[in-house]
């Protein structure tokens, strides 16, 4: 099953994704895709969509998940992508905090923060905790999964790594994290661990990768995130980035203000975002 959100931002409706992609409104049995919702998405899967409004016309969708409390991010954990980066793959994940301001809908702009001669595009895997999980056993991890989605881990790579510091200052701007369109749930998704992922900045490919060169995986990384602090539901976990990064490029190459930005991972849908300058 697929969940969405839709309407302006901060005031989002739920709604059921049919097939086709059209929205079904949820509100007349949860108030978002948030917080408890998330450990009842089996209860909401047993709806007949043909029964739930249906939503007209094309409205904004917003991330896919309200409420989020955690957005933690995972480098350098595509081997692919650390080669391109120089670097070895790290013997334990390296986490990093995206703080939630950055959290934005899957089509809203990239907005480049004033100065920034180095934004970035990172498309990437992320999922949805749903059942809080605290010293979980990696065979069990998957139980406190309520979906998968699309994660475009915008970066400001002089703030990352030229200003000092933990990299989550090049990680947070506002509008640094595009979520969704779509949560989906782990059944319909199937085998996480060999999706196609790509990404175009102005119609030209720049990221061709698979999950399937990911090193540290999902369960693994659910059982080891909860031993340091206990994950609830609606935290993001966005999993790391195949190579083709704009940083990985000779000369790098940026993003600027008119930039059209698409990106999709096989069976979580795509997004699409135009770069503007902050005023």
């Amino acid at each position: 099953m697929k969940f969405a959100r839709y309407g302006e931002r901060g005031a989002e409706k739920p709604a059921l994704v049919e097939e086709d992609g059209t929205l079904r409104d949820l509100s007349a049995h949860v108030d978002d895709i948030a917080g408890d919702a998330l450990t009842r998405l089996d209860a909401l899967k047993a709806i007949d969509p043909a029964s739930l409004p249906k939503v007209e016309g094309t409205p904004r969708l917003g991330a896919c998940v309200g409420r989020t409390g955690k957005f933690i991010c995972i480098g350098l954990n595509y081997a692919d992508h650390a080669a391109e980066s120089g670097l070895e793959v790290p013997p334990e994940p390296v986490i990093f905090a995206k703080y939630t301001s950055a959290i934005c809908g899957p089509n809203d702009p990239i907005i480049i923060p004033r100065g920034s001669e180095k934004t970035d595009w990172e498309v990437e895997l992320g999922f949805v905790i749903g059942k809080k999980a605290k010293y979980v056993d990696e065979a069990n991890a998957m139980d406190h999964v309520a979906g998968f989605c699309v994660i475009n881990d915008v970066s400001e790579r002089a703030y990352q790594i030229e200003r000092s510091g933990q990299w989550s200052k090049g990680k947070s701007s506002d509008n640094f994290g595009p979520t969704g369109p779509w949560l989906v749930t782990p059944d319909e998704v199937g085998d996480f661990d060999e999706l196609h992922m790509w990404l175009d900045v102005n119609g030209e490919r720049m990221q061709d990768g698979s999950t399937a060169t990911m090193v540290y995986r999902v369960p693994f990384l659910i059982s080891y995130l909860s031993q340091f602090f206990t994950l609830e539901p609606g935290d993001i976990i966005s999993t790391g980035t195949p190579p083709g990064v704009g940083l990985g490029f000779t000369p790098p190459k940026y993003l600027k203000a008119g930039d059209e930005v698409r990106l999709g991972i096989e069976k979580l849908g795509e997004q699409r975002q135009v770069c503007v300058a902050d005023d």
